[in-house]
């Protein structure tokens, strides 16, 4: 019998609104509150999942 590398990727989606001078800025923000745990994505985000081989 072969053993196999299978990867299991899932999706995780939320849109934020933010106000922001420019689209640099809200980025900016946006990432910042998502590393400082203001934003926080689970399953009730979730897109979808994909299963597909592992290339070595």
């Amino acid at each position: 019998m072969e053993t196999f590398k299978i990867e299991v990727r899932e999706f995780l989606s939320k849109i934020v609104e933010i106000e922001a001078a420019n689209i640099d800025d809200a980025v900016a923000t946006v990432k910042q509150l998502y590393e400082q745990n203001e934003i926080v994505l689970d399953g009730d985000n979730y897109v979808v999942t994909e299963i597909e081989m592992f290339p070595d």
